[in-house]
């Protein structure tokens, strides 16, 4: 009896040990799990995180340009690396499965210049393109035919730059050099003419130029500008050493051979956007313009004297054309020292490809711009009779 009660307690004993030992299992497996779901979720989070972040840009502030070189044949691995270690993307692997599920595999080879700021929508474009695509700060526009000092006013309108700060760097002589030696075909000696007002008047082209940076450079905003200019003329290079001897009028004995250079077609074309309107033919209001150079004739343009005078009126008038300035062409022969305005492509082809005409004039009437050109002085005097004093006694008549 006493050997039976003690086998039952032992088992009695046994049976508490052995839930207890079970409870401790579930114990451990219940925290274990606990632990395992709170590892899974953290990673998980912690996943979301890092993706979420590394789909952003790696730093918003920072606009500076990084130079990134594409190699021909670059797989998307390779790409991706690249640009990981440039520091255009924070991890080649997100961005990998970015273009994956974007389904984005045609890239071009070359260089560009990326930044930390750029987004990888901003990045994949770019790649596709060929071309940086990114959001600009802030717009500079200059429209055809304006001067510098228009183009100034601009400037302070759009930059912390006044007008004055400007106009002083486009005349620095240390910041021309700097230009001539990146450009020299283009910014040549003769912007230096002791006659021309201002250096780099009718260098700056007129378009839309985006800025990435908060504050560029007065510099860098002016070398964009003549960068433009230097894209537009370089194909015109051969066209221009073409030109002979007498396309610019007689030649001076102490004229070159060839008269024809970049800052005389520049200074041409000025002519011709300043005297445009919408429906006038910038070619043969060229053709004139030489027919008057070959024949040794004044230019006689109105926008030459308003620029001598530094006055913008609707009408010049007669005692305006005896300015004694070398931009005056009713009194000087030739072309003036330099240009008076920016030009557009349109005036510069028109300068370089001109219209072959008999025409020597040219009027365009007040009320409908329409052009009227003329052979002689007395045809061009009768249709300035016409269209331009009767209509203007017409109109003072119905007033």
């Amino acid at each position: 009896m006493n050997d039976n009660q003690s086998k039952y307690d032992q088992w009695i004993q046994n049976l508490q040990e052995r839930k207890k030992e079970a409870r401790t299992v579930r114990k451990i497996v219940f925290i274990s799990m606990i632990v395992l779901i709170v590892i899974i979720a953290g990673v998980g989070i912690g996943g979301y995180f890092y993706v979420t972040s590394a789909l952003k840009p790696v730093d918003t502030d920072d606009e500076n340009p990084v130079t990134v070189e594409i190699p021909i044949g670059s797989s998307v691995d390779s790409i991706t690396s690249i640009l990981e270690e440039n520091n255009i993307v924070k991890d080649k692997n997100v961005f990998k499965y970015y273009l994956k599920f974007n389904n984005e595999s045609e890239f071009q080879a070359g260089t560009y210049d990326l930044t930390p700021a750029m987004t990888l929508a901003e990045i994949t474009e770019s790649l596709k393109t060929g071309k940086v695509y990114h959001e600009p700060i802030f717009n500079v526009t200059v429209p055809e035919g304006l001067r510098l000092e228009e183009i100034a006013q601009i400037i302070e309108d759009k930059t912390n730059y006044t007008q004055k700060q400007f106009m002083e760097t486009i005349s620095d002589r240390d910041f021309i050099a700097s230009l001539q030696e990146k450009y020299p075909e283009l910014v040549t000696d003769e912007v230096m003419n002791e006659d021309i007002r201002h250096p780099l008047e009718g260098y700056l082209y007129p378009a839309t130029y985006p800025f990435y940076e908060e504050d560029p450079s007065l510099e860098k905003i002016i070398t964009e500008m003549v960068d433009a200019t230097n894209n537009i003329m370089t194909p015109y290079i051969a066209a221009i050493s073409e030109f002979e001897a007498g396309d610019f009028g007689p030649v001076k004995e102490d004229e070159e051979n060839n008269p024809m250079t970049v800052h005389k077609a520049l200074t041409f074309a000025s002519l011709l956007e300043e005297e445009a309107t919408e429906s006038t033919d910038r070619g043969v209001i060229a053709g004139i313009f030489y027919n008057r150079l070959e024949e040794d004739m004044p230019l006689q343009t109105d926008p030459t004297v308003l620029y001598a005078l530094n006055e913008w009126k609707d009408r010049v008038l007669f005692e305006d054309l005896e300015v004694d300035d070398p931009y005056n062409t009713y009194q000087n022969r030739g072309l003036p020292p330099g240009p008076i305005a920016a030009p557009g492509e349109a005036s510069i082809e028109a300068a370089l490809n001109p219209e072959n005409t008999d025409y020597l004039y040219f009027l365009a009437a007040a009320e409908d711009g329409a052009v009227y050109y003329s052979e002689t002085l007395e045809e061009h005097e009768r249709k300035a009779e016409e269209y331009i004093y009767n209509a203007a006694d017409d109109k003072d008549e119905q007033q």
